[in-house]
């Protein structure tokens, strides 16, 4: 068994007590890096509390050889997508996606992910014109280089636009009465 099976195997039931997801889990040079979620998202208190647990299991059942940092985090809100089942997940939402080189058509891929099945995904890509047509384009996940899903910020505000208006009186206002 592989030592990330291992530690999934592991950690799953440590996460599943504290009401959390193993959303992710990679072994890379000298880190394991664990992320978790929940539904309705996850703070900082929940993160450490599955640091400390997560921790204590690794050190009693030591299922890596050497040493490793533990590095648990959430998957945030530009989440990295690399299984079926984030895609799965974020279908609605907006997303970027790099191929590999040797993949035929344009390498990055950005838009709304409409589908995602056992093959691979399909992204409505946005077109040259701001509310113009989108074109569907099916990407297989062994033509994934990475992906990610977008988060979109609000409208900015125009430059030299109204300031908000303060909810204290000003001091004029203030002594005048």
């Amino acid at each position: 068994m592989a030592v990330i099976d291992k530690v999934q195997k592991i950690i799953e039931p440590v996460l599943t007590d504290l009401g959390l997801q193993l959303y992710d889990l990679e072994h890379t040079g000298g880190a394991l890096r664990v992320t978790i979620d929940r539904d309705g998202g996850i703070d900082m208190e929940a993160i450490a509390q599955a640091t400390r647990l997560v921790s204590r299991e690794l050190d009693r059942t030591d299922p890596m050889p050497g040493a490793y940092t533990l590095e648990v985090s959430s998957p945030g809100l530009e989440r990295t997508l690399r299984r079926p089942d984030h895609f799965r997940k974020a279908v609605g939402t907006a997303v970027s996606v790099r191929t590999h080189g040797r993949v035929e058509g344009e390498r990055r891929v950005q838009g709304t992910l409409s589908a995602a099945d056992d093959e691979g995904i399909t992204v409505e890509a946005e077109g040259d014109t701001p509310g113009g047509p989108t074109t569907p384009r099916f990407v297989r996940y062994d033509q994934i280089e990475r992906a990610r899903t977008i988060f979109t910020w609000g409208p900015t505000p125009k430059p030299g636009g109204p300031r908000p208006r303060s909810q204290a009186a000003s001091p004029t206002e203030a002594t005048s009465s």
